[in-house]
C-alpha cells in the first residue's frame, strides 16, 4: 500500500512586504517537523511541493532535518494556494484602519471567503469550483505516483489540504461550508494521511501536529 502525505508550509511572513517568505517560528516548525518524520521512520521516495516560495522552503528544512539525503522533488503548481488577497478585495472590511486586530481580520477573511465559495459572484480568476479542479487533479497525479508502496510528500497550502480532505470525504464533490470549516483548522506544518491501495485513495488522519505539541502552533 502506497501513501500520501500532505504537509502544510510553515508559517509565513503575515503582514509583511512578503507574505511568501517563512517568519523564523516557520523555519523551526519544519525543523521540527523533519526530526518527527525521522523518529517515525519516514522515506519519502520522492517529494511535491507547489510552486510557491514558502513550500520549497519548507520542504529544505523539513528534508534537512529528516536526513533524507537527494530525494528526488518533483514541482506542481497545481498544489498552490488560492488567491485570497483577490477574495479580500472583493469584500470590503467590516471595520475602520489599516490594521485589524486578529478577530476583526479572522471575520473579514471569513467573509471573503464565504462570498467566494458560494459562487454569486463570478469575477475571481478562479472560481472556486475551479480551483478544487485544479487540486482533484494534483491529488490524482501524487496518488499515481504514491501507487504501489510507493511514499510521496507534498508540500502545500492550507486550502488545498482542506479541499483534498474534503474531496476525498464526500465523494469527490464537496461543497463550500464543508472546505471553509476544514480550511479553517489547518495547523502550520500539520501532516494529513492519504493511503493507496485497491479502494483507490482513502483519507486516515487529516492535521496531525504532535511535533508542536510543546509549542509552536499556528494557524497563519
Amino acid at each position: 500500500m502506497g501513501q500520501l502525505i500532505l504537509v502544510r508550509h510553515g508559517q509565513a511572513s503575515w503582514g509583511s512586504d512578503d507574505y511568501d517568505v517563512l517568519s523564523p517560528l516557520g523555519w523551526e516548525q519544519s525543523r521540527m517537523l523533519g526530526a518527527n518524520l525521522a523518529e517515525r521512520g519516514l522515506e519519502p521516495t520522492h517529494v511535491i511541493t507547489g510552486s510557491m516560495r514558502r513550500h520549497s522552503d519548507t520542504a529544505d528544512h523539513v528534508q534537512a532535518a529528516a536526513g533524507w539525503g537527494a530525494v528526488e522533488r518533483v514541482r506542481d503548481e497545481a498544489w498552490n494556494e488560492y488567491d485570497h488577497l483577490q477574495m479580500l478585495d472583493r469584500v470590503p472590511p467590516p471595520f475602520e484602519g489599516e490594521d485589524p486586530t486578529p478577530a476583526q481580520f479572522q471575520e473579514w477573511f471569513e467573509l471573503a471567503t464565504d462570498r467566494w465559495t458560494s459562487g454569486a459572484a463570478d469575477e475571481y480568476a478562479e472560481s472556486f469550483p475551479t480551483f478544487l479542479d485544479r487540486v482533484s487533479g494534483a491529488l490524482d497525479r501524487a496518488v499515481s505516483a504514491a501507487a504501489g508502496t510507493a511514499s510521496v510528500v507534498v508540500f502545500t497550502s492550507g486550502g488545498p489540504i482542506a479541499a483534498v480532505t474534503a474531496l476525498l470525504l464526500a465523494g469527490r464533490t464537496p461543497n463550500g461550508p464543508v472546505w471553509s470549516q476544514l480550511n479553517k483548522v489547518v495547523v502550520n506544518t500539520a501532516v494529513t494521511k492519504v493511503v493507496v491501495g485497491r479502494r483507490g485513495a482513502s483519507l486516515v488522519s487529516f492535521n496531525e501536529h504532535c511535533h508542536l505539541e510543546m509549542g509552536g502552533l499556528t494557524y497563519r
